[in-house]
């Protein structure tokens, strides 16, 4: 698994070992973790929760009055450095 698997993975069960429910998903650059966050978390969760997505490259909190509150964090995957990244077009 690359690094970026392993590290969206270890977000993702360090949120869980708060309580919440969370959600891993790949994409091609970057695995996203998503966590539904109840109202009743307390501030001292609420901080643990910051330290775990701290690790993560961005996060973020959206809020909706339908769905209530969604924790998201992305980790970027290693961007090759070799091969043909421009594509098979690009002058070197």
């Amino acid at each position: 698994m690359p690094a970026s698997g392993v590290s969206a993975a270890a977000i993702a069960a360090r949120l869980s070992t708060v309580g919440l429910f969370t959600r891993v998903e790949e994409h091609d650059r970057y695995v996203t973790v998503e966590a539904e966050v109840p109202e009743s978390l307390s501030a001292d969760l609420w901080r643990e929760v910051l330290e775990v997505v701290a690790e993560a490259d961005r996060f973020g909190l959206f809020t909706t009055s339908q769905n209530g509150r969604t924790l998201w964090a992305v980790v970027r995957k290693a961007v090759p450095t070799t091969g043909e990244i421009g594509g098979p077009g690009h002058q070197r």
